[in-house]
């Protein structure tokens, strides 16, 4: 008889192992599992073992980042729909902290690292529409302008999410990247109103949610 897995049982180890980490804690077969209702079986129906676990922890924080991002709906103006996407990036690092922390940690191995390459794509084609409808200019390396995106989001992410800065630092990303834009050919005024569109749910959302909030650090693999 083929046991069915239940989602909601891969979910609640994968949640527990990060949130472990993130506050130092061993994890251990038994210290994962304890308190959760879980045998300590699951880890090798779900995962194999502690190794299978460790790459699906890592994998988690980029399949809910792309199905994040994959909920920004485009619209008419392909550089608001770029700050959306830099918002929808810190949104899911807020609200998943403890996996964010483990996302770029190199330790870990990934289940599947195309599809974690596939999140930064996300921000490569929104240049490429951009560029398409002339607010860029056609010299502009569509991946470089995406990374670089990218780095004010993750660096945002890291000070906010895991570090030292209040809620209220997330606004630093309009004037931050309506110059990275305005540095790739986009009018001043007509970028800053865009940008404003894209990131205005993520600050009406988290500013005061993580005023106070600073992490503990993930411990070193």
């Amino acid at each position: 008889m083929v046991r069915v897995k239940d989602p909601a049982v891969r979910s609640l180890l994968i949640d527990r192992a990060a949130q472990m980490l993130a506050v130092r804690q061993p994890v251990t077969l038994r210290s994962l599992v304890a308190g959760t209702g879980v045998s300590s079986m699951a880890v090798y129906t779900y995962f194999g073992g502690m190794d299978g676990l460790w790459k699906a922890v890592r994998q988690e924080g980029f399949t809910r980042l792309a199905a994040r991002l994959a909920a920004v709906s485009p619209s008419e103006d392909p550089v608001r729909d770029l700050a959306a996407l830099g918002a929808a990036y810190l949104s899911n690092a807020l609200t998943s902290p403890d996996l964010y922390r483990v996302m770029f940690d190199a330790g870990f191995e990934l289940e599947d690292a195309v599809a974690a390459d596939h999140t930064l794509h996300c921000l490569v084609r929104g240049v490429e529409r951009a560029t398409a409808a002339g607010r860029f200019r056609d010299d502009i390396d569509p991946l470089e302008l995406a990374t670089q995106s990218w780095t004010i989001g993750h660096g945002l992410a890291s000070l906010v999410a895991t570090g030292p800065l209040p809620g209220q630092a997330l606004a630093h990303g309009v004037p931050l990247l309506t110059a990275l834009f305005t540095s790739a050919g986009d009018n001043p005024e007509q970028c800053r109103r865009s940008v404003e569109r894209g990131w205005r749910p993520l600050t009406t959302d988290h500013c005061s949610e993580f005023s106070d909030t600073v992490p503990a650090e993930i411990p070193s693999q």
